[in-house]
């Protein structure tokens, strides 16, 4: 009897044996399990996970790594590698892409293989050959066009969520989903959906990829790789930026943008002989060296721009140098104006002129370059080519005007009003709030009320005041120089409130005593008005004393 069991069980054990893919041996070795924990090292979760390519790259459930700081799996043979980045991860269909430190692996082959209802699949999981379980697709759905999503009569383990699903040749097909809780309904989705994930230049502000803090992958074209630095620079703090940039570097040595941006870092943190070694590097492997110089340029008169004393050799004469070799490398417009710029920090308002007189026939810079060379002429004191500057970088528009001719209609009204060109200064003013309506202050209002009283338009400097007052009723300046205004043109009784306004918010100032004074004054109210000109007097008002000696008489 007992020899007939032998044989019974050894015939049944040869039937499930034999029953198993050929390729299950073999493929095996591709699975792993994946743990992931938090930045304390408390375990956050887990789950099966498979490789797709021999250099590392392999796809799991993206749910483990919610919150997570570190990952690593564990292969067939027991041994641990650590996760090195996620290389793509999407929460609703549970998937993750990531690398591996490992070598020589066993990849499991993707296929491009849409499955149809009753169709065979067999369940690989982690370290258990003998187990390999075989169901059917019950249901397939198309997603994104070309991926699919199969409902399975297949029972699973939670512990099997992320193991691959593959066909009868071996050929992983989908990655099992979490379940919903049936005992034998259960779902995936497509293994070539997992391997399309990718990290792009704007994957940094992923929602997905935010939610942990595992680290991400440079993405592998380079100016998508540049556009991430770019993004990244307000988004992370300075020691993660440090070290994408430097990954930056790692992954494309021969670039010269990632030195450069590693040298600004250095800058920034006052370290400018880093600074010039890393732009020394730049220098050496930029295939185009001109754009380096201007960098270095930009960079050196940034920092000489905002400190008291040269440090590290940055000086005005140094960023000059690399802005001449910049253009000693190619004749560009953006190099000839950063030359200038370099020059009217130098004070050589002269030299900086010419330089942007050579470039007025570069159209895209055409407004700011008239704009910046009429600041030269300000400072050498030549209001007429000012003026006529400003003309040419406010006649590059034409109405009705865009609000990219703002700044230039407000720096052609400030230059007028200098000049005495009050009524002018209003007109460009007045064009300046109507594209800028939204964003004009007080302090807009009170500027263009001294335009229209030095051009005699009264009444519209009333308005403007009264705006002001509005704007920022707490401001003692205004109601002082309304009052005034109100003096000048015999409004002598609002005067009289406009002032005592002035005094209720500012009882320390003289200007609400003197005008108070002056208004009485002039409505025959001389008593009343000589003791606060005399209070304003006594506040140290210059203009006190010589109105006591005219109104007490």
């Amino acid at each position: 009897m007992k020899r007939y069991f032998l044989i019974i069980s050894t015939l049944i054990i040869s039937l499930v044996t034999f029953a198993q893919p050929s390729w299950v041996k073999k493929a095996t070795k591709s699975v792993f399990t994946l743990k992931t924990f938090s930045a304390d090292g408390a375990l956050m979760g887990s789950s099966t996970g498979f490789y797709i390519s021999p250099d590392g790259v392999a796809v799991s459930s993206f749910a483990p790594f919610k919150g997570a700081s570190r990952a690593i799996i564990i292969d067939a043979a027991g041994k641990e590698y650590p996760v090195s980045y996620l290389l793509g991860a999407n929460e609703t269909y549970d998937v993750a892409k990531f690398k591996v430190e490992a070598k020589k692996l066993q990849p499991l082959t993707i296929v491009d293989d849409q499955l149809a209802a009753g169709n065979a699949v067999w369940l690989l999981p982690y370290r258990e050959v003998k187990h390999v379980t075989k169901g059917t697709v019950s249901n397939t759905e198309t997603f994104n066009k070309s991926y699919h999503y199969y409902t399975l009569d297949l029972p699973t383990d939670e512990q099997h969520v992320g193991a691959p699903l593959l066909n009868d040749a071996g050929e992983v097909v989908a990655i099992l989903q979490p379940s919903t809780g049936s005992e034998s309904a259960n779902y995936a989705v497509s293994a070539r959906y997992a391997d399309s994930l990718r990290i792009t230049g704007l994957s940094i502000n992923d929602p997905v990829l935010r939610s942990t803090k595992v680290k991400k992958a440079l993405p592998d074209d380079e100016a998508q790789a540049l556009l991430t630095l770019y993004v990244a620079g307000t988004s992370l703090d300075s020691l993660a930026y440090v070290q994408l940039v430097d990954d930056f570097i790692e992954k494309f040595p021969a670039s010269s943008e990632g030195y450069v941006y590693r040298a600004q870092l250095a800058a920034d943190g006052k370290d400018y002989a880093s600074a010039d070694q890393f732009m020394d590097k730049a220098l050496k492997v930029a295939a185009h060296p001109d754009e380096v110089h201007f960098s270095y340029s930009r960079m050196i008169y940034q920092t000489a721009l905002y400190q008291a004393q040269p440090l590290g050799g940055w000086t005005f004469d140094k960023a000059l140098a690399e802005a001449e070799a910049a253009l000693a490398a190619r004749q560009m417009a953006v190099y000839g104006q950063q030359k200038a710029y370099v020059l009217y920090a130098q004070k050589k308002y002269d030299e900086a002129y010419h330089v942007y007189e050579q470039l007025f026939d570069s159209v895209m810079l055409q407004p700011a370059l008239f704009y910046e060379a009429s600041r030269c002429k300000q400072q050498l004191n030549d209001t007429t080519a000012q003026l006529a500057l400003l003309d040419r970088a406010v006649d590059h528009f034409s109405k009705p005007y865009l609000k990219e001719a703002a700044p230039y209609l407000l720096a052609r009204a400030q230059a007028n009003s200098s000049a005495g060109n009050y009524r002018k200064a209003v007109l460009d003013l007045n064009d300046y709030e109507s594209l800028m309506r939204t964003q004009v202050n007080a302090y807009f209002y009170y500027v263009r009320f001294q335009a229209e009283v030095g051009g005699r338009l009264f009444q519209q400097a009333l308005n403007d005041i009264d705006r002001a007052i509005t704007m920022e009723p707490q401001n003692a300046l205004y109601p002082a120089e309304k009052a005034s205004l109100q003096v000048r043109v015999g409004q002598y009784a609002e005067a009289e409130l406009t002032a005592a306004e002035c005094i209720r918010l500012a009882p320390d100032q003289s200007d609400g005593y003197l005008f108070l004074g002056l208004a009485q004054c002039l409505q025959g109210k001389k008593a009343e008005g000589a003791k606060n000109l005399q209070r304003a007097s006594e506040m140290g008002d210059p203009q006190a004393a010589s109105l006591i000696e005219r109104y007490s008489k």
